[in-house]
């Protein structure tokens, strides 16, 4: 089998890298329509305004171009350029919510309010829309000085248990914002209480405390949220702030900025490969709100890196001022992103530097010995996941991870008796996480010792994560290296149920058939296997498979009594 490895680091490396937009500019109506959305498609914005803009001289009222125009200019950030294809886009559609939100923060900015608030209320039917209509027509309200409108706005969210968090957060901004102490202190109680692991909430409230003379009680918000193994720059640096004397400045100074507050956790709420377009949306209209740029400069460049656009999310981070705390993380990140576009060299020289200017950067140690693992240059992701378990304390909360990924490295070295210290602690440490398990448990199987422990460990690592097709995928591989072919073909077919379109999955499936007598089946996994896009070793071997099959098995001579 070959071993998955399988990271817990948020800056996992993703190897594969999405081809952008390469088609001929064309000049007919045809060309230019196929060409913009294959362009969308592949989420090439530079590429998709380019070709939606080439159709469009030859059919000006296209409703489906005029949409994709609109959503690319405010997915590149340029509003200017969104805001009269909004009102196109809402003739088509009029509750358009993006067109609506973008007509809507138009006004915003002007100070119009009502006019504003129009407009989110057209897109409030959905329950994104209803939330974000809510939060930002009380901003309005707070724009135009009147706590109990917007406090009054915030109870449309009643409704949604789910929004419960957003009511009390906002309330507690807009509160503050206009100086009403009394009302803010409960509202931001009530939103740590619902979610105290809140970077945004921590800060906030942290800042509400040290102004209004608490400082004490916001130290102890700030240590606990880095106690539970959060490593953030900025409540870090806050921390350290709050043992000065300067009185922080309010952490929303205008309407605008706490609009841009709305839009940014929006934003991050939304990050992830199946929103990610709407996510670089919501971010790139907080920018021209928030005072907090860096911060949402962060969220952008994240959501750029989540659709694959690695060059325009590396310079999304470049943006980011020297002097600002986030500095480092934004080179770690365009690290990560170099790593994805397969530039190891220039990734590893990036996170250097950054270690260069701070030798204690967890984040950047961490990312150079995934790198390194991913580069097969054990050694020397063996040294950085030890240097980054030194700045850790024993009971550190992602002391775990560092072990299990530390122990993937020895184990991929070959030295199987550090890789096996390391998991140990990694079980320990994580009560038993699943994926250690699982990797622990094959790795003894593959060299024949502990069989017996082994496979409880796979067999429970199933038990906690029944639909993990890979976990599965062990167990089955593992019955069939101790060739109990029955067990191996059961537990491989429904890996494959799980994860289809895994090649090596269905590799296994193939084996188990084959030493089960199915030849035939054993034939068509094999093809569905190479069909699956494997790497260069893996096909090679698979192709040999297709070709003859599998070779005679040794007979099992019988030990002399």
């Amino acid at each position: 089998m070959v071993l998955r490895n399988v990271s817990f680091l948020v800056l996992g490396l993703a190897l594969a890298t999405t081809a952008r937009a390469e088609t001929p500019r064309e000049t007919s109506f045809a060309g230019g329509y196929l060409a913009s959305r294959s362009a969308s498609q592949l989420h090439d914005i530079g590429a998709t305004i380019q070709y939606t803009r080439d159709a469009l001289t030859y059919d000006q009222n296209n409703v489906v171009l005029n949409e994709r125009l609109f959503q690319a200019q405010v997915m590149a950030g340029d509003i200017a350029k969104a805001e009269p294809l909004a009102d196109q886009v809402i003739k088509a559609n009029s509750q358009h919510r993006m067109a609506r939100l973008v007509l809507g923060l138009k006004e915003f900015h002007a100070r119009r309010y009502p006019e504003a608030r129009e407009n989110f209320n057209e897109a409030a039917y959905t329950p994104l829309g209803e939330l974000t209509s809510a939060l930002l027509s009380a901003w309005s309200y707070a724009g135009e000085g009147s706590v109990n409108a917007a406090l009054h706005e915030l109870d449309k969210l009643d409704g949604q248990e789910a929004f419960a968090n957003y009511k009390a957060f906002h309330s507690a901004l807009i509160a503050d914002f206009l100086g009403s102490s009394m009302r803010a202190e409960p509202a931001y109680k009530k939103a740590y209480d619902l979610a105290p692991n809140s970077l945004r909430i921590v800060q906030a409230y942290g800042n509400f405390l040290e102004r209004n003379g608490h400082k004490d009680q916001a130290i102890k918000i700030y240590q606990s949220y880095l106690a539970d193994g959060q490593r953030d720059i900025l409540v870090r640096n806050a921390l350290d702030k709050a043992a000065g004397t300067t009185k922080p400045l309010p952490f929303v100074g205008s309407a605008a900025a706490g609009a841009g507050e709305v839009l940014f956790s929006l934003a991050g709420a939304l990050n992830g490969d199946q929103n990610s377009d709407s996510a670089l949306m919501y971010s790139q209209l907080a920018i021209g709100l928030s005072a907090d740029k860096p911060v949402i400069l962060t969220t952008v460049g994240g959501a750029q890196a989540d659709l694959k656009d690695y060059e325009a999310s590396n310079k999304t981070y470049d943006q980011i001022p020297k002097d600002s705390v986030l500095r480092n993380y934004a080179d770690t990140q365009i690290a990560v992103n170099l790593q994805r576009d397969g530039k190891n060299s220039e990734a590893v020289a990036k996170l250097k530097a950054v270690l260069e200017q701070d030798p204690k950067n967890y984040d950047a140690l961490v990312t150079l010995g995934s790198i390194y693992r991913a580069t097969e240059d054990f050694p020397k992701a063996e040294d950085a996941f030890t240097q980054a378990l030194q700045l850790l304390s024993p009971d550190d909360p992602n002391a775990w991870k560092l072990y299990y990924d530390r122990g993937i490295a020895f184990d991929r070295a070959k030295e199987f008796d550090k890789a096996e210290t390391d998991f140990r602690k990694a079980l320990a440490l994580s009560k038993d996480d699943p994926a250690v398990l699982n990797y622990l448990g094959y790795s003894m199987i593959d060299r024949g010792v502990h069989l017996d422990e082994a496979m409880t460990m796979i067999k429970k690592a199933v038990d906690l994560k029944p639909n993990d097709g890979f976990i599965v995928d062990s167990l089955g591989w593992a019955y069939y290296t101790l060739r109990d072919y029955e067990q191996a073909v059961n537990y491989c077919e429904r890996a494959v149920d799980l994860n289809p379109a895994d090649p090596i999955i269905s590799e296994h499936l193939g084996d188990a058939y084959w030493r089960a007598g199915r030849k035939l089946e054993a034939q068509f996994q094999w093809n569905h296997a190479r069909a699956n896009h494997p790497d260069k070793d893996d096909l090679t071997r698979i192709e040999g498979k297709i070709k003859s099959g599998l070779v005679d098995e040794p007979a099992v001579v019988p030990k002399k009594g």
